[in-house]
């Protein structure tokens, strides 16, 4: 079988899934509309729509593995339901061609009783909204005769990772000197995944046909506040704990009213409103992976977003 691996999508997650890929010496193609992705002598990168057939149809050429890292082009649910069903099936339908598994990246959205500890076998039947789209996708990617995986990671962190509650919103405030602003409650603990541990499990489950056609979630570490997150960042960056402000959620309920892309982040306040996680110690097991301890994932992270100035 070929050792070609696909990735559409250079953002963090796509770049690092590329990247842990080159380093241990795989065949790797990238597919982007701008042809960006990370420089390796193991990574060609192509530019191409990852809509069109015929571009899926030459970047998939060869390929044992896909990893779809392509999201919507806006954060709300009529632009996901509007975009993702028809992308994926595209993917899908081009790696069938090719006997290739495709393994995509996928969020808590889904669980459906997130008042409870999420693990790979609760209930995944959220309806409405942005939550609603990504169960309706995970129901497609089980219904299709392609292989799939979908590895579920909380929120982001790590190199790359700027559009986050922890990233340009926690970490670069940081390394200002100045306050951190979070949403919801700054004291319930939250979820949150490295990406390069998510990248990890999702290669890791490409890499064992006994864990396709499953649900995984990506190595995630015990849950933290977010004033724990921002004084973890704050110890890293050798900077003195900021002050942590909470935006109450009934002022970005208010201004949801006036407000499309406020509406669309308080759909989710939910999340940080009460606590909120994920257990991957089945997948952990399963796949062979571990998290990385949180000092460790900081610190990577506070040097990234130094190395951007």
């Amino acid at each position: 079988m070929s050792e070609v691996h696909v990735v559409t999508g250079a953002g963090p997650v796509g770049w690092t899934v590329a990247e842990q890929l080159a380093e241990q010496g795989r065949t790797v193609r990238v597919l982007t509309r701008s042809g960006s992705g990370p420089g390796h002598p193991l990574i060609e990168r192509i530019t191409g729509d990852a809509n069109d057939p015929a571009v899926l149809q030459s970047a998939f050429a060869g390929a044992r593995a896909v990893f779809h890292c392509i999201h919507g082009s806006k954060y709300a649910a009529s632009i996901w339901q509007a975009e993702l069903p028809a992308a994926e099936q595209a993917v899908l339908s081009a790696a069938q061609e090719v006997g290739a598994v495709v393994v995509f990246p996928e969020s808590l959205y889904s669980y459906s009783d997130p008042d409870s500890v999420m693990a790979e076998g609760s209930p995944r039947g959220a309806t409405g909204g942005k939550r609603g789209a990504r169960t309706e996708l995970l129901r497609a990617r089980d219904a299709s005769a392609t292989p799939t995986v979908s590895v579920v990671a909380g929120d982001f962190f790590g190199p790359r990772v700027r559009m986050a509650h922890a990233g340009e919103r926690m970490v670069a405030p940081i390394l200002a000197g100045k306050n951190v602003s979070v949403v919801g409650s700054s004291r319930q603990p939250h979820s949150f995944t490295y990406v390069p541990d998510l990248a990890s499990g999702m290669i890791a489950a490409a890499d064992r046909p006994s864990a396709w056609n499953a649900v995984w979630h990506a190595p995630t570490g015990p849950a933290i506040t977010q004033k724990q997150l921002a004084q973890a960042f704050a110890a890293a960056a050798g900077r003195p704990s900021p002050k942590v402000r909470v935006l109450p959620g009934w002022t970005l309920r208010a201004a949801g009213l006036f407000s499309a892309d406020a509406r669309e982040l308080a759909e989710m306040l939910y999340q940080f409103e009460r606590p909120f996680i994920m257990d991957s110690a089945a997948s952990e097991a399963a796949l062979g992976v571990a998290n990385t301890p949180l000092e460790t994932a900081v610190a990577a992270t506070v040097d990234w977003w130094r190395q951007q100035g």
